[in-house]
């Protein structure tokens, strides 16, 4: 038995994943604690039930796939929107070595997944997707390349069902090791924060006192920011045929560049709130879809390999957080909370990283330099240099 869900068929089912989401993450602390999206637990949930329909009834579900491409390249534009390169000065020195220590953990995720994979006989595109494109880039990242990976020249089937399983196995991961990671170099090496125990981190992201207001005006000024993004992104993937990068990092790196121009020329002011509210959205509801359509047949095929490569990525992120993230970063307190922090993105998204800082923070003292170079970093660097690792690792002749 066929059923076909059209445009607004298919719309409906998405939302219904979010607020279904939403409804049980409400109701478990456990799901609040480690900061599993929306998209994630009802597009598993509904997953799960369009797997059980086809297995036991036979029912097959069919999804208008037309809104899920421009969901993705739009959460992608807001993202290079929101890169303002004048953030570095905030950072100071400290923001360029920890970028450095991120890009080499990238690699290195990279490296490990594809070694792995190779040496349990798998294709080495498991590898990757279980490698820095899920575990510092996320669901949304992995979502993204694993719909490249299912097209040609790759024609790997799996790719989304392996992508969003090991973004929530790093999103868990992160939550759960960052705080022990931290708690160890503190103890270990005796550290003592200058301030007494931080009870409020909530002013380094105040708010000021007169809030923008988000008005049908800005909306459809920030909405056209990013349909210049989709344009121009789609239209340079076409004629920019010598170096091979997916459309969403057209995308990205064009946002990227927009908002820099029009900050230097002061030509218009990036609405920031407003551009991540039209990305955030974006990300949900494309999340959705892809979680909803996974086929969990062919992930439980690959369950094993998954699980060793991702054992493998969890030992990799301590022994780097403890011997390089903390090391190059100064050995000293400060360096330690980044540590927490860059578990928390290094194999889960940025709210993970920030929460397992607050929680080291209330225990052990409040450490400002960490809270502003781990946003800036997860929030959309990391993007950004991910984008260009993972097109370098993609070219190797053994993925083609």
């Amino acid at each position: 038995m066929e059923i076909t869900l059209d445009f607004y068929s298919t719309l409906c089912a998405m939302v219904f994943v979010l607020l279904l989401g939403a409804f049980i993450i409400k109701k478990s602390k456990f799901l609040q604690d480690y900061n599993i999206p929306e998209p994630v637990v009802g597009g598993i949930i509904v997953a799960v039930a369009i797997f059980i329909a086809n297995r036991y009834a036979g029912i097959n579900f069919n999804f208008d796939g037309s809104l899920k491409d421009p969901l993705m390249l739009a959460f992608y534009a807001s993202i290079g929107l929101s890169a303002d390169f004048a953030a570095f000065k905030k950072g100071g020195k400290i923001l360029f070595v920890f970028l450095f220590i991120v890009t080499g953990l990238l690699i290195l995720q990279n490296l490990a997944g594809v070694g792995v994979a190779l040496a349990m006989g798998e294709n080495p595109l498991i590898g990757l997707l279980s490698g820095s494109i899920t575990m510092s880039g996320g669901h949304g990242t992995g979502a993204a390349w694993a719909a490249e990976f299912i097209k040609e020249p790759y024609s790997y089937a799996p790719a989304m069902e392996i992508a969003m399983a090991a973004a929530t196995f790093g999103l868990i991961a992160g939550g759960i090791i960052g705080g022990p990671v931290a708690r160890y170099l503190v103890v270990k090496n005796n550290l003592i924060a200058n301030n007494v125990a931080n009870k409020d981190d909530s002013a380094l992201f105040e708010k000021p006192e007169k809030e923008r207001l988000i008005t049908a005006g800005s909306f459809v000024e920030s909405l056209a920011l990013i349909a210049i993004c989709l344009l121009v992104g789609t239209e340079l993937k076409k004629i920019v045929t010598f170096v091979t990068m997916p459309t969403f990092v057209w995308c990205l790196l064009v946002g990227a560049v927009l908002r820099n121009l029009l900050s230097i020329t002061k030509i218009h002011t990036v609405f920031d709130r407003e551009v991540s509210v039209i990305g955030n959205v974006s990300l949900s509801l494309f999340l959705a879809f892809a979680l909803m359509t996974i086929n969990i047949s062919q992930l439980i095929s690959l369950a094993l390999p998954m699980l060793a490569i991702l054992i493998v990525q969890i030992v990799i992120m301590v022994f780097y957080a403890i011997f390089i993230t903390y090391r190059f970063c100064g050995k000293n307190y400060d360096a330690a909370v980044l540590s927490a922090g860059h578990c928390g993105f290094g194999l889960g998204a940025t709210p993970t990283a920030l929460v397992n800082m607050q929680t080291v923070t209330k225990h052990y003292g409040s450490s400002h330099m960490a809270f502003i170079v781990v946003p800036l970093v997860g929030a959309f660097f990391i993007d950004i240099i991910n984008a260009f690792v993972i097109s370098g690792m993609v070219s190797l002749p053994i993925f083609h």
